[in-house]
């Protein structure tokens, strides 16, 4: 086989993938007799019980006569509701995500020496080892940045010497250390891709000792380095909201699922990378700028609220944008009441809109907001409840800090990086135990057939 056919789907191998679809199938029936859960969900979408964690809280049901009713969604990092941490970093007036990285690691709230301590180590482990940009970064660069992202991960595995000690010391330096780096290797990746792919000139920029994780990613990404303190802090908040989200969300479990086996730690979180790539989990707000994208081009009046709710209605029913039936951005797995993510979002986005001069685009974002819930509950007859979540916003909000598509579900991964790390550490500490669930054979077993008898 030459390069020049490698990628193709030669007649053969789509003769053989309809053999692969038909030992492929199996009758949905049989997971009801055999109460498997699909998707580790029972039938109302609630996930199935597989582990304990005193990382994160993800509530959206509340007591009411002994009976659990659905209510306003809310998110705890180690026990304190993260509203109230936002609260607090935006009244304070500092970068809060060195913070509650601080905090989902270690339990508790840094004091001010902790905190400046803490920082200081960041700062100086977010520097790539030599050469590391030239020789694997800048070579062979993909179209896909989370590609990208986790080929440079288990690249750096190379360059640790101690790369397979899982003790809880050396798997907390290599955390902290991938912590600091993500952002440099994701947009440092981009700068490669948007160079040798698209043409555009080529500039990598080194990071600043004295700036914040959200600083660093603006400064190394722009042209000239500059931002604004609400560009700043917006982005800051962002990756607040995005960092942990409980144990059983899919990169999360798949960090959990992979550390279990004792594998090192650029292995697990390079898994972790490859479960956030997928268009079912990460990257959901890259759906929501282009659905926007889509209506604007549409709609003759953004304020006619009749206008907007035809075209909502037509996406529900297949007739507008890519034909999925879907308003993005729109409902959760978990929370159905509100997403307290977009909820705390929400003001951050308005305020940057303002600053933008983009208050037209974020009415529309807020008219959508509005009409959503009631055209989805008169289209699919769902009357539980459907909210914004955190993808609603989000994409609109990069978007007003001129960050690339590309680097959406990257943005998301330098945030959640922390998450992963502290359930790894966790993992490691507590389980003791390679994770190892069944699964019921439903195939009939058969006498075997000589080769000339077939």
């Amino acid at each position: 086989m030459t390069t020049n056919n490698f990628y193709e789907l030669t007649p053969e191998i789509m003769e053989l993938s309809k053999k692969c679809s038909e030992a492929a199938t199996i009758d949905p029936e049989l997971y009801g007799k055999y109460d498997v859960k699909r998707g580790l969900r029972d039938l109302n979408g609630k996930g199935v019980l597989v582990g304990l964690t005193e990382i994160s809280d993800v509530c959206s049901t509340k007591i009411v006569d002994g009976k659990s009713v659905p209510a306003d969604g809310s998110l705890y990092y180690r026990g304190y509701n993260v509203e109230d941490i936002i609260k607090g970093i935006d009244k304070s007036s500092h970068f809060g995500f060195e913070e509650c990285t601080y905090l989902l690691l270690f339990g508790k709230l840094p004091t001010k020496e902790e905190l400046q301590s803490f920082c200081a180590l960041l700062s100086e482990y977010r520097t790539l080892p030599t050469s590391f940009v030239r020789d694997i970064i800048m070579k062979a660069p993909s179209k896909d940045m989370m590609n990208t992202l986790a080929r440079s991960v288990l690249t750096l595995y190379s360059y640790d010497d101690r790369a397979d000690d899982i003790t809880l010391p050396n798997v907390l330096r290599q955390c902290l250390q991938l912590i600091s780096l993500f952002p440099l290797l994701s947009v440092y990746g981009y700068q490669a891709y948007n160079h040798y792919h698209d043409g555009a000139s080529l500039f990598i920029h080194a990071p600043q000792p004295e700036q914040s994780t959200a600083e660093t990613i603006l400064h190394v990404l722009r042209p000239d380095s500059k931002y604004t303190p609400l560009e700043a802090k917006l982005l800051d908040i962002a990756l607040i909201l995005h960092m942990e989200h409980g144990g059983g969300n899919n990169s999360t479990f798949t960090t959990h699922l992979v550390s279990s086996s004792g594998t090192d730690t650029y292995s697990a979180i390079a898994a972790a990378i490859g479960s956030l790539k997928g268009p079912r989990h990460g990257g959901a707000n890259i759906k929501v700028v282009k659905m926007f994208d889509d209506m604007k081009k549409h709609l003759h009046d953004w304020t006619d609220e009749a206008e907007v709710e035809a075209y909502l209605r037509a996406l529900l029913n297949k007739e507008a944008f890519d034909h999925a039936g879907l308003i993005y951005g729109m409902g959760h797995a978990v929370y159905s009441l509100s997403d307290p993510r977009a909820r705390i979002f929400r003001s951050f986005v308005e305020e940057l809109s303002q600053e933008k001069g983009l208050n037209e685009e974020f009415a529309l974002y807020t008219l959508v907001e509005r009409l959503a819930p009631k055209v989805i509950a008169e289209e699919r007859k769902i009357y539980k409840g459907v909210s914004p979540n955190v993808d609603f916003f989000s994409g609109f909000a990069y978007s007003m800090l001129d960050l690339p598509l590309e680097l959406y579900t990257p943005i998301f991964a330098i945030a959640r990086i922390a998450g992963w790390s502290a359930h790894r550490l966790e993992e490691l500490s507590y389980n003791g135990k390679i994770m190892r669930p069944a699964y019921k054979n439903v195939c009939d077993h058969r006498e075997f057939i000589p080769m000339d008898q077939r």
